[in-house]
Formats: C-alpha cells, structure tokens, sequence
C-alpha cells in the first residue's frame, strides 16, 4: 500500500496512521507537538519514541504494530470522496477553546467551514425524544443565537440537536455537528440531507476516522468535544438519564456556562432540566438570558473573529429596521443599555441580540459597566 501513495497523500496517511495508534491522546498530542508533521513519527526509531513518551519499546512496538495498511489505504479514498479534512492539534487552525480541555483529540476529521470552529459558539442539546413544544424552543432560541452571530453547536442527534442546527439554518447562520462516527457515515440517517445542508452551511466535525461506525460509547466521549468548543451548554430539554446532563457535567469541568430552560413539573423531559437548574445551572426564560451570561466571552470571540473577516463583510451591508433604531439610542458618549432598550422602545433580548450585531459590524463598542458608545 505505502509505496502506491502519492507524494500529496503521505501527510493523510501518515495522519491517519497516528489515529490507528494504540497510543492515549495525551501521548499523541506529544507527538504531534514534538514532530513537525506526522509523517516524522513514523520515520523515528521506537528507541527516540521511548525516551518522548516514556513508555517501554515493548508497549510502543504493540501499539504501532496494529497499523492495518489495507484499511489505512480504503480510509483514504473516503477522505478524498467525501472531502474530508483533517486538522492537526498543532495546526494553528485547531479551536483555542478546545485546546484548552485535559483530553482534547489530537487531530478532528473536518467537513465543511473549519474557521468556524475557533469562533463564537453555544452548544445547544436535548432530549432525542423532544416534545413539540421542545422543538419549537429550540428552534426558535438556535434562530436567535444565530441573529446574534453565535454558530450553533450540537451533535446531529433526532430531537433537540437537529432543531437547533435547523434553526441556526433557518437564520442563514452558522452551525456546527460534533458526530459520533467516522465522516463518511451520517447517523441517524434520517438526518442525510441535514448533514448536507450542514456542511454547506457550516462545519461538520469527529475525533473517528473514517469507516468508524455508531457504537454506545462514542457519544458521550464525543460530548466533551460540543461542551469544549462552546462558550457555553444549553439544555432545552432532557430526562434525567439524557446523555445532554453528561455534556452538561463536562461543561461544568471545563469551566464553560451552563444553562437550562425549565419545563413543566409533569414533563419526564423536564426534570433532566429541572436537576440542572438545582444543581446551579442558569434559569433561562429568553434568549437574554443566555446572552447577558456569556457575554464578556462572546465580545472577546467577536473582536477575534471581525478581525479576520474582508473588510466588506459585514459593514457594508444595509442595517434592518430594527438596528437602525438601536444604533439610534446609541452616542458617542457612554449609553447605558437601559436608556437603549427604553428609548428604543424594542424587548431587552432583541436589543441585546442587536448589540451584539452592531458589535460585529464595527458600529459600536462595548464598555465596561453594560455600557456601549457609538463609533
């Protein structure tokens, strides 16, 4: 198989190999921030790996020896059908947000607008068993967020998940799906055609290599992965052995926010929510809610991601209504956000959400105190 690869290919395979390793992440983050690409790996002596990493020549010989060249070369061929990217935990692309969690995967197979992955995101995830009225929140808060140039991250799973990635569409926003499986395989597959429109419209992402099918474990370890990259978790609705209370918990040890919309006291798919809220996790009645939380984070994002987008992006275009009245209430001296909702006479969350855009669009900064001055 090796001597067949083309020069372009070696650096996937040599990626791909790293994947197959028997080695733990932590070991092959080392590896990865030792060597300058992948490939290097595999042309050091077990010897040199010893002394990196540690580990007994006998442990690393066991863990490399279980390479399959075959299927190392039908993955490949996957990568190149389906477009699949892969991004290195050294690349300078990789998402700072995750970067920072204990067991961060050393490389993400990626489908889709990788940029996206370092941006401003909040997880939202649920019950797969979501009542209509679940649905409809979801729906409607991801559209929300998404107005408020928030990507939506979440796992593609039925119920909760695909509402929200359907709702961050629906606003010509950006989402993103953490998925349990290789790229080359969509689960559930009744979300096909979401998938599609996903990676048109924003990211598809897995720590799995290709031909890695759905399996029990997988997707609570992918959990840590939608916590990790967001600035905060939302958990619309979810009994109390939902897998969202794991990402939840993992948000929680991550250091991200937590949040949780209540339901009724009748509801199994309210409870999960309820034990949250117990547990300290934010009430949230609106999007305002949310936004007032994670605020200061967002505001960070933005500025990072404004600055790399073309100069016509987004203050060329034509302010809505809406804006326009915000941006009005606005001086060029410190504006309290109380006189700007007030004298704009529009609900606190949309004017938060409006803020928010003004922000992006070079408008208006914030300042300390939730205050805002016009530029």
């Amino acid at each position: 198989m090796e001597h067949t690869l083309k020069e372009d290919d070696q650096p996937f395979a040599a990626s791909l190999r790293l994947a197959a390793v028997k080695l733990n992440n932590t070991c092959k983050r080392r590896l990865l921030a030792h060597f300058t690409n992948p490939q290097a790996i595999f042309e050091t002596s077990i010897d040199d790996l010893k002394a990196l990493l540690l580990i007994s020549s006998q442990a690393l010989r066991k863990a490399f020896n279980v390479i399959d060249e075959d299927r190392i070369g039908q993955q490949l061929a996957l990568l190149k059908h389906h477009d699949i990217n892969i991004l290195l935990h050294s690349s300078a692309d990789y998402p700072p947000l995750l970067k920072q969690i204990d067991d961060a995967p050393p490389m993400l197979f990626t489908r889709g607008d990788v940029k996206l992955l370092s941006g401003p995101q909040l997880a939202m995830v649920g019950s797969r068993n979501a009542s209509p009225g679940g649905l409809k929140t979801a729906r409607d808060f991801a559209t929300s967020f998404a107005a408020s140039g928030l990507t939506i991250t979440s796992g593609l799973a039925a119920g909760i998940d695909t509402a929200a990635h359907q709702g961050a569409i629906d606003e010509i926003g950006r989402t993103i799906a953490v998925v349990a499986t290789g790229l080359d395989e969509i689960y559930p597959r009744d979300n096909l055609q979401l998938a599609k429109t996903i990676v048109r419209n924003g990211c598809m992402i897995s720590e799995f290599s290709p031909m890695t099918p759905a399996r029990r474990a997988h997707f609570p370890q992918r959990n840590r992965i939608i916590s990790g990259l967001s600035l905060g978790v939302l958990v619309v609705e979810a009994d109390t052995r939902s897998g969202s209370l794991i990402t939840a918990r993992l948000a929680g040890e991550q250091g991200r926010e937590i949040f949780a919309i209540p339901g009724s006291i009748h509801s199994p798919t309210s409870r999960g929510c309820h034990q949250l809220i117990r547990q300290g996790a934010k009430l949230v009645e609106t999007t305002a809610d949310v936004l007032l939380e994670i605020k200061t984070g967002l505001e960070i994002e933005l500025k990072s991601t404004r600055s790399s987008l073309p100069p016509s992006t987004e203050t060329e275009k034509i302010l809505d209504p809406d804006a326009l009245k915000v941006l009005n209430q606005v001086d060029f001296a410190p504006t309290q956000l109380e006189d700007i909702a007030a004298h704009s006479n529009l609900p606190i969350e949309l004017v938060l959400s409006t803020l928010l855009q003004l922000e992006l669009a070079g408008k208006l900064a914030p300042l300390p105190g939730g205050r805002y001055q016009k530029i």
